[in-house]
């Protein structure tokens, strides 16, 4: 849990930072202004369409990618304590000891261990078989809608992009009106292109990070699970014989 806050206050460090750099004119200009009014006026004039569209993209990415953290720091398990509480159970008190210990035990790896002991009646090659196989659902549930977060990575950027093009496309429209290229004419549009641009890019590089903890941490709980895998095929064989 400890980790999940590092990296929340760690990305909404960058997020406000990045936000802050962006606005520095407006936020120097409006000095009697709190950020939180100068975030929020600066979202309004980047026009609630597009950007509505980017925070809510924003607050699915965030609310997903913080839910697999807390599943997966809490589907970690020491392995090599799991490993030597069943073979002493083993040793001990035979197949339903273990399985108790696995019971006992949260995590997918405990959960596959108690499927490879469950299946050892049958011979090792079935609770090897087992194994195997409830390893893949495990993993399945470990990756579950991790894609959403590389969708909204992708959306974030180009709903910005495509708020730009509308953008510098009104833009072109109030010099076609007015029949003047003037900075004042055109200054609107161009500031409502910045701003979905860089609020669409600032949401992609937060979901991003996040990604990449989560992909490296299933990685990592992946490796864990296939090592203790085969550390029990190995104590299933030697309690056989």
């Amino acid at each position: 849990m400890k980790k999940v806050v590092n990296v929340l206050s760690v990305t909404g460090f960058m997020f406000f930072g990045a936000i802050q750099s962006t606005f520095a004119q407006e936020a120097a200009a409006t000095e009697a202004k709190t950020f939180h009014q100068i975030l929020k006026q600066n979202f309004i004039d980047g026009g609630p369409g597009f950007m509505g569209i980017v925070l809510v993209a924003l607050i699915l990415g965030l609310a997903i990618a913080i839910e697999r953290i807390i599943y997966l720091n809490m589907a970690t398990t020491n392995t090599k304590k799991l490993l030597a509480n069943v073979d002493d159970a083993l040793s001990s008190g035979g197949v339903e000891a273990a399985k108790e210990v696995c019971r006992n035990t949260k995590g997918p790896v405990a959960s596959i261990f108690y499927q490879g002991l469950d299946r050892l009646d049958e011979g090792v090659e079935e609770a090897e078989k087992a194994v195997v196989s409830y390893g893949g659902v495990q993993m399945g549930q470990l990756e579950k809608n991790v894609s959403w977060i590389s969708l909204f990575i992708a959306l974030a950027p180009m709903l910005g992009f495509m708020g730009t093009v509308i953008g510098m496309i009104g833009a072109f429209n109030d010099i076609a009106v007015a029949n003047d290229i003037s900075p004042a004419v055109v200054a609107g549009g161009i500031k409502v292109a910045l701003l979905t641009t860089v609020f669409g890019l600032i949401v992609a590089i937060i979901l991003q990070i996040f990604y990449n903890y989560i992909v490296a941490k299933i990685d990592s709980i992946v490796n864990s699970m296939e090592d203790a895998s085969i550390s029990l095929i190995d104590l299933l064989v030697k309690y056989k014989k």
